[in-house]
């Protein structure tokens, strides 16, 4: 991985987390000073989307590391696994959050149901980016089995020579 791709997608994380926190501070501003005019749950709305920040953080800071972990050539080693482990829950709390979206939604929509089947697809869709990461963290267990196994075959050969 080189230095500019590295350099630009930190840039693109931090230029996220910090838009997270401002959404945050945002939600939180309104949730105490914008009283609900009974349309739309917003209070739940308002929370729902605090912790979906929440989890674009957490995925953020795990992809912070791994890249570190990749630069120090160091990303295959059982460390690498929490960081791939907080990017799935991240990603799968995210999915649930937004199936929680559609469900406070729905009522709204009885007469175009399509928008409710529309948002459940998108929840079902970003729970499949949580099985691709789980997936990915097989094939990372399975480089490590490999690599562990070359590591103990040159030591062996090693000790021939």
């Amino acid at each position: 991985m080189g230095k500019l791709t590295v350099r630009a997608l930190r840039a693109v994380l931090v230029v996220v987390l910090v838009g997270t926190v401002l959404i945050q501070v945002l939600m939180v501003w309104a949730l105490a000073t914008d009283p609900e005019d009974g349309s739309l749950p917003l209070t739940p709305l308002r929370l729902i989307t605090m912790l979906g920040m929440v989890a674009v953080q957490v995925t953020g800071v795990c992809v912070w590391r791994l890249v570190t972990m990749v630069r120090r050539g160091t990303v295959f080693s059982p460390a690498a696994f929490r960081y791939v482990d907080g990017i799935i829950g991240a990603i799968t709390a995210a999915s649930l959050l937004w199936f929680a979206v559609t469900a406070i939604n729905a009522p709204g929509q009885r007469d175009d149901p399509g928008v409710s089947v529309i948002m459940a697809g998108i929840g079902l869709a970003i729970l499949g980016v949580a099985l691709i990461v789980l997936v990915l963290r097989t094939l990372l267990a399975q480089a490590l089995a490999r690599d562990v196994e070359a590591a103990q075959m040159q030591a062996e050969l090693d000790e021939v020579i």
